[in-house]
């Protein structure tokens, strides 16, 4: 399938609702997780992350692109700068291995028809792309690499698979499933 990919800017706000539904794409995150303290995302679970995380676009901050079919937005891939991400700076399995400045990649979200078509892939292409065009040298990622059949809910942060296809290469690994992987541009 062919897509186009966009950086998600404040015109394009509601092709992200569109995408996310309701529901902020899984359970009220609106894209928040890894960007407020716990405490602070599950207080704002839903609508609370969804002014916050509209806020972080209106500002013109870059958080990701946004895949469509033709009009369609269908597809999701968060990146920004890793210190965006504060609850990321306090994980202890997901740690800086170093003090290099890099790019996060930390989230996917496609729409369950098109999911297995590939597209995860072109999207983390695309993100690495926009990364490169706000200047990033380094872009980091933090997939789960599965033991056995995991659930499409649980694999957002992407699989360790499709990072090695886009070109990344494993740095660490702190927990079995948990590889932390690089790509420098």
């Amino acid at each position: 399938m062919a897509f186009r990919f966009h950086p998600l800017t404040p015109d394009r706000w509601p092709d992200l609702v569109r995408l996310f539904g309701p529901r902020g794409a899984c359970a009220g995150c609106w894209c928040m997780f890894w960007r407020l303290p716990r405490s602070d995302w599950d207080a704002g679970k839903g609508d609370g992350n969804k002014r916050r995380f509209a806020a972080v676009v209106r500002q013109g901050k870059p958080a990701g692109v946004i895949a469509y079919d033709g009009d369609v937005p269908v597809g999701w891939c968060a990146v920004a700068p890793r210190v965006d991400y504060v609850a990321l700076e306090r994980s202890r399995v997901l740690s800086r291995v170093d003090d290099e400045p890099v790019w996060s990649v930390s989230c996917f979200f496609i729409l369950s028809s098109y999911r297995r078509k590939g597209l995860s892939l072109q999207l983390l292409n695309a993100a690495v792309e926009c990364a490169r065009a706000h200047g990033a040298a380094i872009v980091e990622g933090y997939p789960h690499d599965p033991r056995k059949k995991t659930g499409d809910a649980f694999i957002w942060n992407g699989v360790a698979s499709t990072f090695e296809r886009a070109g990344f290469r494993e740095v660490v690994r702190r927990s079995p499933t948990r590889p932390m992987m690089r790509k420098v541009l």
